[in-house]
């Protein structure tokens, strides 16, 4: 692609260094930053290590894409940024202004602002405590001032955001008597955030503005921009419960045909595999007699197929031969565990998977437990082959093993999408979602938002309920997600469990189909110009709260959801900027301001901002071809947008193979709007058929 000239456009940069002036021990010279892209600056500390969250990962920065955003200047006071590294260890500082709100630092489940927390950044399973323990540990934080920080290193990181008060600062806290002083706190306010990072160096990023989502943009493009999924992995998922069989789950697809509901992708749990804690990658025969031709009937269908794994694979395996000198010196539910970090170990299992599960046509996989807790995983006193220690082993483990399911399916020219239980900085451009055991579906929202700063995914999947409301308020909510899943591995529920609420179970996931082209058109922004699909608040333009915003998000530019919880027959809304109208009616809502909406219980409040294009499917299938458009229109003034096409399946775009349709609105002299739509250049991808207008604003 474009990456070749990131060195030479990184060395005709260098006349643009920022110095900085460093208190460090171990440093005779100052360290400047070098200013790589637009709006993009990096250091060098001490001695970082070659084993970093990027060259793990192994993916080229879009430049290009960062060079063509809005000139950001270095957005941050050179001189207050402080270095040392002493003690075999790196001390890094940033300052913060008083009223700066900070935001990421891992996928957080219960809080959305930082500023106030200490962490630990450490890859593990979530456990109910925002400490720095996540599924998604990623050092970038960034600010509400409308830049990044992010520290390239893939140890247990541990961050004060604004707790350590410093002796020196210029804004201390004034000394207060408890005893007399009602202004007193345990936590007076800091002006800084500190970093400890466990070696004698690091390497550090800035990334510019100006605004906060520009900020999160460019570090996504950083790493290669977001993945843009197939066009089936945005459709409905199924996944059955563990120990089906072939005509168990023909019957399950049955079952969706009969109630008229809509199925993309079907998953197989751990019982499609011969022995599962620990895996052997092998079909059971017994189960499944004919893979290839159940996954051929489930295409005939218009259904993908996605496989459960696990990293560790059992002794019994066929794989254990050639793998064995290639795995750690412990097990993991006696499953020996492989050293990702070795091409053998690649070439090993990637030719394994190709001729046993991709040849036959499986679509994606599901690649579980590659996360924590302590006691699954191994320790850190384990040893790989390789001699990458197993701390930063546990940090990317999920990342390398996204790695290669990644490149298998690139080689093929097939873009897949899958589910993952750990990631890192880096992973970005990968096609997964991460998800967990953990069933808070409050606190999944507060994790949708939170996977906006840190350029990840994930889906507040649905996998049981204890009443119908809970159900519906579920489904509703994570067909407003990453993937729209169900789980039903545990216990077999099915979409129609509760049939009070079928039919509005069926409606919303009626609706997440029509809106594939939006959500479509939402990640090719994020593949091709950083900006995260589903997004907090914080990153929105003319979005100001001084409340701490955690169940409500943004699905692109236009599209603003609301959930409800179990209980709730009501709920406030904070609206940004501007007018906006409710989805379902085109109704005005309000304009900058607080609402209270009742919306009952078949619907999940719905917002679009005004000028609000939204482009649907005519059916709930899965165009691959040729489909029919609705653009549904909101408001009242002339606005444009642009559509996105490809061929929904392959890398061609990656080459250029892909269209943008200019979508406008105008009025006429009499003030009656009109729209348009744009033909598609020659040569280029036409897949858009009949077209008709909603103008859904009285």
């Amino acid at each position: 692609m474009k990456y070749t000239n990131c060195l030479l456009l990184s060395i005709s940069l260098a006349a643009m260094a920022i110095f900085i002036t460093v208190d460090a021990k171990s440093q005779n010279s100052p360290i400047h930053w070098q200013k790589i892209a637009n709006g993009v600056w990096k250091t060098e500390v001490g001695k970082p290590e070659k084993n970093n969250l990027l060259t793990i990962a192994g993916v080229g920065p879009k430049i290009s894409a960062i060079n063509k955003m809005s000139i950001a200047k270095f957005p941050l006071e050179e001189n207050e940024i402080k270095v040392e590294v002493y003690d075999g260890k790196t001390y890094l500082r940033f300052p913060l202004n008083q009223n700066e709100k900070i935001f990421g630092l891992g996928l957080n489940f219960k809080t959305v602002e930082q500023r106030g927390r200490i962490l630990r950044l450490h890859e593990d399973h979530y456990d109910g405590i925002d400490n720095g323990r996540s599924h998604a540990p990623i050092p970038f934080y960034v600010s509400s001032k409308g830049y990044g920080i992010f520290i390239n290193s893939a140890r247990y990181i541990d961050i004060w955001v604004g707790t350590g008060v410093r002796a020196e600062s210029k804004n201390a806290p004034k000394a207060r008597d408890r005893n007399t002083d009602p202004k007193w706190s345990a936590s007076p306010y800091s002006d800084n955030v500190e970093i400890l990072v466990p070696t004698e160096g690091v390497e550090l990023y800035v990334f510019g503005g100006p605004s906060t989502l520009d900020a999160v943009s460019r570090f996504n493009l950083y790493q290669g921009g977001g993945s843009l999924p197939p066009k089936w992995g945005l459709g409905f998922w199924h996944r059955t419960p563990t120990l089906f069989n072939d005509s168990l789950l023909l019957n399950e697809v049955d079952g969706f045909t009969k109630h008229q509901f809509p199925l993309t992708v079907i998953g197989l749990e751990p019982g499609w595999q011969s022995k599962a804690y620990p895996c052997t990658y092998e079909w059971d025969s017994k189960r499944f007699p004919d893979p290839k031709g159940l996954i051929n009937q489930l295409k005939d269908k218009g259904i993908y197929t996605n496989l459960w794994i696990n990293p560790y694979i059992s002794p019994e395996s066929n794989l254990i031969k050639a793998l064995q000198p290639y795995t750690a010196s412990h097990t993991v539910w006696s499953g020996y565990v492989p050293d990702y970090s070795m091409k053998q170990t690649n070439t090993i299992i990637g030719n394994h998977l190709k001729k046993n599960l991709l040849d036959i046509g499986v679509s994606g996989f599901k690649m579980d437990e590659n996360d924590g807790f302590d006691f699954w995983l191994w320790p850190d006193v384990a040893k790989f082959p390789s001699g990458m220690p197993a701390e930063i082993m546990r940090q990317t483990y999920g990342m390398m093993m996204q790695k290669l399911n990644t490149k298998l399916y690139r080689a093929e020219n097939k873009r897949t999408y899958g589910l993952v239980r750990g990631t890192n900085a880096g992973a970005t451009s990968f096609p997964f979602v991460i998800y967990n055991d953990y069933y808070s579906h409050r606190d999944f929202i507060t994790a949708l938002i939170n996977s906006s700063f840190i350029g990840t995914l994930w889906t507040p999947e649905v996998r049981s309920s204890g009443s119908a409301e809970d159900w519906l308020r579920r489904m509703q909510t994570v067909c407003f997600s990453p993937i729209a899943m169900l789980n039903a591995w545990a216990d077999g529920t099915k979409p129609w469990t509760f049939p009070e609420v079928e039919k509005e179970v069926a409606e919303v996931a009626n609706l997440r189909m029509q809106l594939i082209p939006y959500l479509y058109t939402c990640f090719a922004d994020y593949a091709f110009y950083g900006r995260p699909p589903f997004r907090a608040m914080n990153l929105v333009d003319g979005f100001t709260s001084n409340n701490e915003i955690k169940d409500q998000y943004m699905v692109g530019d236009n599209l603003l959801i609301a959930p409800l919880f179990t209980g709730e027959t009501s709920r406030k809304v904070s609206l940004p900027a501007g007018k906006w109208y409710d989805f379902y009616t085109g109704k005005l809502a309000g304009e900058a301001e607080i609402i209270t909406v009742a919306p009952g219980l078949a619907h999940i409040p719905v917002f679009v901002r005004n000028g609000g294009i939204v482009p649907m499917a005519v059916n709930n299938k899965v165009a691959e071809g040729k489909f029919d458009l609705v653009i549904r229109y909101y408001g009242n003034k002339e606005t444009s947008y642009q559509l996105y096409d490809d061929d929904g399946k392959t890398f061609d775009y990656e080459k250029g193979v892909f269209s943008w349709r200019n979508i406008v609105v105008k009025k006429y002299p009499q003030g009656k709007l009109f729209g348009t739509i744009s033909n598609a250049e020659k040569n280029k991808p036409d897949n858009i058929g009949n077209v008709t207008w909603e103008f859904k604003t009285n």
